[in-house]
């Protein structure tokens, strides 16, 4: 007897084995069904070695206590001690599989079909499981030999006899045995219908592809034909579709002993709306016209598996060869990269951390890279035809589509993954691809794939290495041997044709693969460190280029970039140790024209990509700017020599802004798609804004300075008007302004104004020097009496004109006047002068705003564009910039003087403040700031993609592709772009109407 605080020899014995409860396990082992072997230390260590032992332990109890009679039960005894094998399989099952045990403790002498091994039973194929299942007359019994039939892949698996790959086949093996067990009994259920037609079963998915889950819908075609060549083929379709129907309730219903799979027949033509059953010719005409591109990647796993097998055989041959021209279909670069894109968006947001098929480094990638270099390359190369993943893999291999190392670095991922994957569905035989949270389930997982020592964290580092490597070489896989075409190769290696390399780059969407091929060879070829570097970065670079509009002008300009910088130490090196830099960078230089030819003319700009938004692309405020420009200006000999600096600084903001707004729409793997998109409207607006204001600043000190030392002979401002007053300028915006100025004491009004002048003449015209930096163009055309007026005023003259002259538009105009550069205070006056004319006291009358409502009528039918479509111009046409501005502006006039959050320059701010105010109602509000936000992205995407201004969406395929990315729309959507853009814009315009009109 054991002393009361002492644990008993078999206890501690019993944690050493690896039991978690060994309390429960010594009451279980001292009950009378193992009496006679509690003490053999056989039984011991063979529970000991299982996933299990408190699982293995207790349905060995159960197993014993379900045999009919003592009998039984000693021969079970007698057994499980002697013949190892046995005892190995059975406890082995029963420390992985909950279900397996039930089925056992059920069916309590189906334990026999683990003691025979033979040879033939180390491998079984679809004859041994054909006979395996010979007897079944009805759905339950085929399910009872269906799960015993399991019993011996599974008992083989847990064993080790079988490797993963092995144990997938035989479990589409015994699927094929299945699908023909149960069409049998649907055709004696139905033995008119059976000799009216031929049916074939197609296999598909990882059933066809002979690799299929313990648990999984098994993917089915049908192909049904008359059996006589002049039968009815109505009334064949119909039997087929009877006997089809029938073999699938079989399958899938649930009886008494469960259901066995589904089966899933929405591969078919037109999915679940389309016959359940086709004839060969309705196929085939289908796939000839209107199959998509996805439909071709499915049928490489097709498969005949049951019913007629001439027909099954006709199938195949009629549609593989269609399966192998996919490649030269119109869309299959934009229908490639929709599918690259369905593997990343199908991952269910609370489950992707925990996702072996979908996730991250999860089996799917590894599947979906296969398949769409199979369909790339499968066309010249029949060995690359085949359905097995592993087996695609190792032909991609041998024939130099994918590296040895890296398919041999791919087969070892993606083996250990099916691993995890089988394992946890043979737990309770459920279909799932979530590894398990709680901490037994984890112990028994790991323990099941050989990790005794430290089996959850051990299980938890190696699936997060395997999913690493699939997430890098995912990939890799495309790109890398693309290099290698052109780079020198180890002895042996084989490497992809020229032929090879230019298909792949086009099924990539590019459009010259021949030149791309020569960038990667400049880029990468060579031994020297540059060149080694670049082929470590060239593989990720190439996939994000590929995954803009334009990945041929995105490979040139990185080639651009790395020439001019390629013998700065500090350039690779930014982009190798830092991932953000080199898919900023990416994203920057196959996003359009502008940011591509900024960063050319100062290419040590890359350096700011460096942090993403949160750090080197953070635009900077107008203290930060001003404070730069000024002193930029002060270290240079003269006037131009400062302006030059000016706009160098200008170029380089502008770049930053860009590359902050590109990175925030794009995404990128550290920091996603920005959620709130007028975020990104006011970054840009307020930092090219500001970086104008400081750059006027800038310039108006260098020509002062140069002119007159120190000091003006009249004190000078510059007001911002327009988009530049409101802090929503755009790339392409001029800089719309007033001059103001006011003579000092004691100099003459003549002189103040000749240099005012001059002051204006001199900057306008530095600031559009020829250069390798962007013009500044500054339009003071909303000046009193317009082009016909002076260029420059008095404070005293802007006062007179206002106060006898002024028209109802330049009141308008006045609303988003702001100081921008210059004498300060001098500014203050003049805003103070001109909000009684933008605020005007007790508002506007009624005349006033029937001529306001007049302007803008005339405006609309004057100003847009001959040959424009109204519906798309994001300036003028209906629930545009124009609609909005003009009917927020309103609501300033007729209230600014009465509310004080009217009172602002920013159009977004002022419908804030009417909103709340109560003047627009939430919903209103809401429509109007949706639509102008789009418009003002709209004019920025367009400018960012052409690197010109403009109101309309461009004509050419690939700007507008270019845009719609911007945006937000995939490849293939530019007409969904389109049609959203008219939906905010069609409902914008209803509510101006309603507020502007009315």
């Amino acid at each position: 007897m054991t002393a009361p605080g002492r644990r008993s020899s078999t206890f501690t014995r019993l944690l050493r084995h690896g039991f978690t409860d060994p309390s429960a396990a010594e009451r279980l082992l001292d009950g009378a069904e193992l009496a006679e072997l509690r003490a053999d230390p056989v039984l011991l260590e063979a529970l000991g070695a299982t996933a299990d032992p408190d699982l293995a332990l207790l349905g060995l109890v159960r197993l014993l206590e379900a045999q009919p009679d003592p009998t039984a039960r000693q021969e079970l005894l007698d057994t499980l001690i002697a013949a190892k094998p046995l005892r190995d399989r059975l406890l082995g099952v029963l420390g992985a599989s909950e279900a397996l045990a039930d089925h056992l403790a059920r069916h309590a002498g189906d334990w026999q079909t683990l003691v025979t091994y033979e040879p033939r039973d180390l491998h079984r194929g679809v004859e041994e499981f054909e006979q395996g299942l010979a007897e079944a007359t009805d759905p339950v019994s085929l399910r009872v030999a269906y799960r015993r039939c399991l019993l011996s892949i599974a008992a083989r698996d847990v064993c080790g006899t079988i490797d993963v790959a092995e144990t997938a086949a035989e479990l589409a093996d015994l699927a094929t045995a299945t699908l023909r067990a149960a069409l049998a009994l649907a055709e004696a259920a139905a033995p008119e219908d059976a000799a009216r037609c031929r049916l074939a079963v197609i296999a598909m998915g990882k059933c066809g592809g002979h690799e299929l889950n313990y648990v999984s819908d098994v993917d089915v075609i049908f192909v049904g034909e008359p059996a006589d060549a002049d039968a009815d083929e109505t009334k064949a379709l119909r039997a087929a579709t009877s006997l089809a129907s029938h073999m699938m309730r079989i399958c899938s219903e649930t009886t008494v002993e469960g259901s066995i799979w589904p089966v899933d027949a929405n591969l078919r033509p037109e999915g679940r709306n389309g016959p359940l059953v086709r004839t060969l010719s309705s196929h085939l005409a289908y796939y000839q016209r209107w199959a998509k591109t996805w439909e071709f990647q499915a049928l490489l796993k097709a498969r005949p598996v049951a019913g007629d097998p001439g027909l099954g055989a006709e199938y195949v041959a009629a549609l593989q060869p269609l399966v192998w021209q996919a490649a030269d279909r119109e869309n299959f670069v934009p229908d490639v990269q929709k599918m690259r894109r369905r593997v990343v968006e199908n991952i269910p947001v609370a489950e992707v951390d925990r996702q072996l098929k979908l996730g991250p480094g999860g089996l799917r990638d590894v599947e979906f890279a296969v398949q769409l270099l199979q369909l790339v390359h499968g066309r010249a190369d029949t060995s690359l035809h085949s359905g097995t993943t592993l087996d695609a893999l190792a032909a991609l291999a041998a024939g130099g589509y994918v590296g040895r190392a890296d398919a041999a670095q791919l087969d070892e991922a993606y083996r250990f993954l099916r691993s995890m994957e089988h394992r946890i569905q043979l737990h309770r035989l459920r279909r799932t691809h979530l590894v398990p949270e709680d901490e037994a389930d984890l112990r028994r997982l790991g323990r099941s794939l050989g990790l005794r020592t430290d089996p959850v964290s051990g299980l938890l580092r190696a699936w997060k290495r395997h999913a690493s490597v699939v997430r890098r070489l995912h990939e890799k896989l495309f790109y890398r041997p693309l290099l290698d075409a052109v780079a020198q190769l180890a002895p042996g290696e084989a490497r992809l044709s020229p032929e090879a390399a230019r298909e792949r780059l086009v099924a990539l969407g590019y459009a010259d693969p021949a030149a791309a091929l020569r960038h990667l060879e400049a880029l990468a070829s060579g031994v020297t460190r540059k060149a080694a570097i670049q082929r470590t970065l060239l593989p990720v670079l190439l996939g994000w280029f590929a995954d803009s509009a334009d990945p041929d002008t995105g490979l040139l300009n990185f080639r651009k970039v790395s020439d001019a910088l390629g013998t700065t130490p500090w350039y690779l090196r930014l982009l190798r140790d830092e991932g953000a830099a080199a898919e900023n960078l990416a994203r920057v230089l196959s996003a359009g024209r502008l940011a591509p030819d900024l960063l050319m003319r100062a290419p040590e700009a890359v350096a700011l990509l460096g942090d993403g938004v949160a750090g080197g692309l953070r635009p900077r405020g107008r203290a930060q700017l001003e404070q730069e420009t000024l002193a930029a200006v002060r270290r240079a000999d003269d006037a131009v020599q400062a302006v030059t600096a000016v706009r160098g600084v200008r170029r380089r903001e502008l770049f930053r802004t860009a590359a902050a707004d590109i990175v925030g729409s794009y995404g990128t793997e550290a920091q996603p798609v920005a959620a709130d998109q007028g975020a990104l409207v006011d970054l840009v607006g307020d930092a090219v804004s500001d970086l104008t204001a400081a750059t006027l600043a800038g310039t108006l000190r260098a020509v002062v300075r140069e002119k007159w030392g120190d000091v003006l002979p009249t004190r000078f401002a510059i007001i911002g008007m327009g988009r530049f007053g409101g802090h929503e300028l755009g790339y392409g915006s001029d800089a719309d302004v007033l001059f103001v100025h006011e003579p000092r004491d004691g100099v003459d009004e003549r002189e103040a104004g000749d240099a005012a002048n001059k002051v204006v003449s001199e900057m306008r015209r530095l600031l559009q020097v020829p250069s390798a930096d962007p013009p500044l163009l500054i339009d003071a055309d909303l000046r009193p009496e317009g082009r016909s007026g002076p260029l420059v005023r008095t404070l005293k003259s802007y006062e007179a004109y206002y106060r006898r002259w002024s028209l109802g538009w330049e009141s308008h105009a006045l609303l988003r006047a702001e100081f921008v550069a210059g004498d300060e205070e001098l500014g203050r006056r003049f805003i103070e002068l001109i909000d009684p004319l933008r605020y005007p006291a007790g508002g506007l009358g009624e005349d006033a705003v029937r001529e306001i409502r007049r302007l803008k009528a005339r405006m609309e039918s004057e100003r847009l564009p001959r040959g424009a479509d109204p519906k798309l111009h994001a300036k003028l046409g209906p629930g545009g910039l124009s609609d909005v501005e003009w009917t927020v502006q309103l609501f300033q006039l007729r209230h600014g003087h009465e509310i004080a959050g009217l009172r602002t320059t920013g159009t977004r701010a002022a419908l804030s403040a009417a909103r709340d105010a109560g003047l627009v109602s939430a919903e209103h509000t809401e429509i109007l700031d949706e639509a102008w936000v789009l418009a003002t992205r709209v004019r920025n995407a367009v400018m960012l993609v052409r690197g010109r201004a403009g109101d309309t969406f461009p004509t050419d395929p690939r700007e507008l592709a270019a845009v719609g990315r911007y945006l937000g729309h995939g490849p293939g959507h530019a007409g969904d772009m389109l049609d959203e853009y008219r939906r905010t814009a069609r409902r914008a315009r209803t509510v101006v109407e309603d507020l502007f009109y009315t």
